[in-house]
């Protein structure tokens, strides 16, 4: 009997318009077209077929890249907008400060012993000294 693998995660397959290909993509290729190929026809005479090729295929290489790389879901753009975030605009160091009870309550216990009063913390036994 056939039959038909379904992807367990449906979200993350993306609707294809035109020769197999999402809508970003195309866009991307067609603005790497209108980059390369006219970068083409008019240095050719002046560098040569084989260098006017290698500078058509620099020039839509980004291009390509927009179109195509995609990390966790997130394409290019947004990845290096996290990148020059994490780098360069927010601090590097984070550091994580708790409140830590024990050492407050360590610190109370050997007030009091040097107080030498029981119930009562240093600052309560100063507000009533002062009354």
């Amino acid at each position: 009997m056939a039959y038909v693998n379904v992807p367990n995660d449906l979200s993350k397959i993306k609707t294809k318009i035109a020769f197999n290909l999402t809508k970003r993509q195309l866009i991307c290729f067609g603005i790497a077209a209108i980059i390369g190929i006219p970068s083409y026809l008019f240095t050719r005479a002046a560098i040569g077929n084989t260098g006017s090729m290698l500078l058509m295929i620099a020039l839509m290489l980004p291009c390509f890249f927009f179109a195509m790389y995609e990390r966790d879901g997130l394409p290019f753009e947004k990845v290096l907008r996290n990148i020059i975030r994490s780098k360069f605009l927010w601090p590097r160091t984070r550091p994580y400060r708790t409140q830590n009870f024990y050492a407050y309550l360590n610190h109370a216990g050997k007030e009091v012993q040097r107080h030498g009063k029981t119930n009562q913390t240093p600052s309560h036994s100063r507000n009533k000294q002062k009354a």
